[in-house]
């Protein structure tokens, strides 16, 4: 398989703690890989040091690019907050949208950091939106949405630059179990119809089935990687309507 991101030797300490302790990590190209642990296992720091959130004390990081690969251990700041931008998106939790902005410019601004005009960015956010399901809604702000239609739009913000990879933390954990299913099952497909890579850090046993691999953490190391016993598909949209309809 084509190996996207791929880390050796990954370690991380906090005081009087080790978080990571020399990982071995790859991830595949349209791979969906679940990562499940108990709290304080080393997930999410190991999510963060992928996507170049936190910088690891040791061990390096590499990128599979069309060019040559790229280590982002060794970038300054600046770099990876461009990497960030163009290669990656992020799904966390909470959102983390901005709530005086409408949900189209909550997804337009991932555009126009990078240098999109206005106009075309709202064009193309508006047309995610409408593909995960949020369509005349463009202009509510993030209070007048459900949780579940919120995230939404954080899927959507996430995917709109044309990020190969996508990071999610525990993007279901604030929903209730109908609503986490829904958009469990928008987040997979919509990933799935674009050929991108889907990291997820979860506690839910259930996320983790929909997953094409389960990778375990127990005390900063990885204890299991194997193939997850991916569920059937949730009835809903189909993934073909996220393929294609996006110029990205």
């Amino acid at each position: 398989m084509n190996a996207i991101l791929h880390a050796q030797q990954l370690t991380k300490h906090y005081p009087g703690s080790i978080a990571l302790d020399h990982v071995d990590f790859t991830a595949n190209a349209g791979e969906s890989i679940a990562i499940i642990g108990p709290s304080g296992s080393g997930k999410t720091t190991l999510l963060h040091c992928l996507a170049g959130i936190l910088r690891p004390d040791a061990g390096s990081i590499t990128l599979s690019t069309q060019s040559a690969p790229l280590r982002l251990d060794t970038l300054g700041d600046a770099a990876l907050s461009r990497l960030r931008r163009e290669e990656f998106g992020f799904v966390f939790q909470q959102g983390m949208l901005l709530p005086e902005l409408t949900a189209v410019e909550n997804v337009a601004l991932a555009l126009m950091l990078n240098g999109t005009d206005r106009a075309t960015s709202e064009s193309r956010a508006a047309e995610w939106l409408g593909a995960l399901g949020l369509a005349g809604m463009e202009q509510r702000r993030l209070g007048e949405l459900s949780g579940g239609q919120v995230q939404r739009v954080a899927i959507a913000r996430a995917q709109v630059t044309g990020a190969r990879v996508v990071f999610a933390d525990e993007p279901t954990g604030a929903l209730d179990s109908a609503t986490s299913t829904e958009v469990l099952d928008v987040l997979l497909r919509s990933v799935a119809a674009n050929g991108r890579t889907l990291l997820v850090v979860t506690h839910d046993p259930n996320v983790a089935a929909r997953c094409q691999r389960v990778v375990e953490l127990r005390d900063g190391r990885i204890v299991a990687d194997s193939a997850g016993p991916v569920s059937p598909a949730v009835p809903g949209t189909p993934a073909t309507s996220f393929k294609g309809a996006f110029n990205v």
